[in-house]
C-alpha cells in the first residue's frame, strides 16, 4: 500500500524559512506590543539594540536598528514597561521570530514617574544632588547666558524682567525644549557656554538660566534626561533651573545650583533691583561721610588738646643751643691736641726708617730669591726626567698594542675573506640552480601556452573568422550579406565576402544533448552526463 505522504513536495531549510518569514510579515505587518524590557545591555558596537519584551506568560525578541534608536526620545532601559510599534519578522539563522521596533513609549504616566524616580535615586546615590557641591550665584553678573527656545514667551519674559530690575548683557543659546533631540541640544548648550574661552570675542557668562514654560510631564521630559542632568552637574558656571511652573519638578531642578519656580523668578534671582541698590549705596555713602566728619572733628579736638600740653619751640631749642656753644668752645683746643699727637707718631716712625735698614732688607730678599730660583731649577730637572721616563714607558706599551691590534685585524680579515669566498661560491651555485628552475618553469609555461593557444585548435582543422576590422565573429547571426571576412587557417589567412545570412536557427546544446541522454537510459553505451 502506497503512503500518500511520499508525494508531499520537499522543502529545503532556506525555502521553509523564507516561506515562514513571508507568512509572518504578510499576516502581521505593523503591530503594537506592550511588555517589560528584559536583557537590555545598551547599544551594540554596531549601534543596534537587542533585548526582549516579556510578560508573565511569554516573551518575544526585539531589535532596534541604529537609525530608529537615534530618533527615539525615550531610550529603552532594563525593566521598563513600554509599548512598542514595529514589524514582526523572523530570524532564519536561529529559527526565531522577532519584532523590529521603530518607536517606543512608556506604558502610561505611571511608567514615566517610575522611570523618573529610578533615575532620581541613581543620580542621588552618585552625589549629584548634594548641597555641598552647589555654587553660589554672583551678586551682580556682567553677562547672563540663557538656554531656551528663541520663539517662545520665556525669553521675552526674562529680558523684560532684567530690563526692569537691572539691565545686563544677555547671551541666548537657542535650543528646542521638547521633542526628539531636545535633551542633546540642551546638554550641548550647557557645555558650550562652559567651553567659551575667557579671551574670546564672545564672553563667558557669569550665570546660566535654563528656562522653559509649563506643560505636561511628556512635554518636560527632555529636562528629565540623564544627559541634561549630568551636563548641569558638570557646569562650572552657576546654573539656575527655571523649568515649568511652581508645581513642575524635573531632574535638572535637583542638580542645578538654584531652582526658580518660573522663568521670571529666575531673572529676579540673577540680578538685584537697580533702584534699591542705588538707594542702598547712597545711604551707605551718606553714613560713611557722616562717620568721616565725626572722626575728623574728634581728631581735631585731640590735636588742639595735645598742642596746649606741648612746650614752645624756643623752650625745646634752648638746651641743644647751649650744648652747641660748649662744643664750639672746645673744638680749637681739640684740633691742636689731635695735630700734636699725629706729629709725634710720625716723628717716631721716621726715626726708625733709615737707608741702612732698607739696604739690609733688600739684601735679605735677594738671597731668598736666589735660593728659590736654585730650588726651582732642580725641581724642573727632576720633573723633566720623570716625565721622559713616563713617556718612554707609554711609547713602549703603545708600540706593543699597535702590533697586537694589527695582528688581530689581519687574522679577522683573513677569516672574513674566507667567509666571503664561501658565501660567493654558495651564491653562485644558488644562482645557477635558480636559473635552471626558471628555465624549466618557462619551458612548462611555454608548453601550457602552446596547449591552450587557439593555434592548436586551428591545427586540428578548425578556422577562426574575423570581420573586416579584425574582431572575432562568435555567431552566425553576426554575419550580414556583403560583410568582409578574414578566415584564418592553420597555414594562413584567406579573405572572403559573406553572400547571405544564417541558413537556419542553431540547435541549442541542451536539445542536442537530450536525445543522447535518452538513448543512454535506453541501454546505450557511454558514461552519461555527470550533471
Amino acid at each position: 500500500m502506497n503512503d500518500p505522504r511520499v508525494n508531499i513536495p520537499e522543502w529545503t531549510v532556506s525555502e521553509l524559512s523564507s516561506a515562514l518569514k513571508r507568512s509572518i510579515e504578510d499576516n502581521f505587518g505593523y503591530v503594537r506590543v506592550r511588555g517589560e524590557i528584559s536583557g537590555y545591555r545598551g547599544p551594540h558596537s554596531s549601534g543596534h539594540c537587542y533585548f526582549a519584551l516579556k510578560d508573565e506568560n511569554a516573551r518575544v525578541e526585539a531589535v532596534v536598528w541604529r537609525a530608529s534608536f537615534a530618533r527615539m526620545r525615550i531610550k529603552p532601559e532594563e525593566g521598563m514597561e513600554v509599548v512598542v510599534t514595529g514589524r514582526l519578522t523572523t530570524y532564519p539563522g536561529r529559527s526565531t521570530y522577532q519584532i523590529i521596533v521603530e518607536s517606543l513609549a512608556p506604558a502610561g504616566v505611571g511608567a514615566l514617574m517610575a522611570l523618573l524616580e529610578e533615575r532620581k535615586k541613581r543620580l542621588a546615590a552618585e552625589g549629584l544632588f548634594d548641597p555641598a557641591r552647589k555654587q553660589l550665584l554672583p551678586y551682580l553678573p556682567g553677562v547672563i547666558g540663557v538656554i531656551t527656545s528663541p520663539t517662545g514667551a520665556v525669553i521675552r519674559d526674562i529680558l523684560h524682567r532684567l530690563a526692569d530690575r537691572f539691565p545686563r548683557r544677555v547671551l541666548l543659546w537657542p535650543v528646542r525644549v521638547q521633542g526628539d533631540g531636545a535633551a542633546e541640544e540642551i546638554a550641548a548648550a550647557i557645555r558650550g557656554f562652559n567651553a567659551l574661552p575667557a579671551d574670546s570675542m564672545l564672553p563667558q557668562p557669569d550665570v546660566l538660566i535654563v528656562a522653559r514654560g509649563g506643560g505636561s510631564i511628556e512635554d518636560l521630559w527632555s529636562f528629565n534626561e540623564e544627559i541634561v542632568a549630568r551636563a548641569a552637574a558638570d557646569s562650572m558656571i552657576p546654573l539656575i533651573s527655571a523649568v515649568g511652573h511652581e508645581t513642575d519638578t524635573t531632574l535638572i531642578d535637583f542638580v542645578a545650583d538654584q531652582r526658580a519656580p518660573t522663568p521670571t523668578a529666575a531673572a529676579e534671582m540673577a540680578v538685584p533691583v537697580r533702584a534699591e541698590l542705588i538707594d542702598r549705596v547712597t545711604d551707605v555713602a551718606r553714613r560713611a561721610f557722616a562717620c568721616w566728619q565725626r572722626g575728623q572733628d574728634a581728631r581735631r579736638s585731640e590735636l588742639r588738646s595735645a598742642a596746649r600740653a606741648l612746650p614752645s619751640a624756643e623752650e625745646l631749642l634752648n638746651l641743644p643751643r647751649q650744648r652747641l656753644d660748649a662744643a664750639a668752645d672746645r673744638l680749637p683746643r681739640a684740633l691742636r691736641a689731635n695735630a700734636q699727637l699725629h706729629h709725634t707718631a710720625l716723628s717716631r716712625i721716621a726715626s726708625r726708617l733709615t737707608p741702612q735698614t732698607l739696604r739690609l732688607r733688600l739684601a735679605r730678599e735677594d738671597e731668598r730669591l736666589i735660593s728659590v730660583m736654585r730650588h726651582l731649577g732642580r725641581c724642573l730637572h727632576v720633573a723633566r726626567e720623570r716625565r721622559r721616563d713616563h713617556y718612554v714607558a707609554i711609547g713602549a706599551r703603545l708600540v706593543a698594542g699597535l702590533r697586537a691590534n694589527a695582528h688581530a685585524h689581519a687574522v679577522r680579515i683573513g677569516r672574513e675573506r674566507d667567509r666571503v669566498r664561501a658565501a660567493s661560491e654558495r651564491a653562485h651555485r644558488a644562482t645557477l640552480a635558480r636559473i635552471d628552475r626558471c628555465d624549466a618553469q618557462l619551458e612548462r609555461v611555454g608548453q601550457l601556452l602552446g596547449a591552450l593557444s587557439y593555434h592548436g585548435v586551428l591545427a586540428r582543422g578548425f578556422a577562426l573568422v574575423r570581420d573586416g576590422e579584425g574582431r572575432p565573429m562568435h555567431a552566425a547571426a553576426e554575419i550580414s550579406p556583403g560583410l568582409k571576412l578574414d578566415i584564418e587557417f592553420n597555414d594562413g589567412r584567406v579573405p572572403a565576402i559573406a553572400t547571405g545570412g544564417p541558413a537556419s536557427k542553431p540547435v541549442s546544446s541542451a536539445a542536442a544533448v537530450a536525445p543522447r541522454r535518452r538513448r543512454r537510459r535506453d541501454g546505450g553505451e557511454g558514461q552519461g552526463s555527470l550533471f
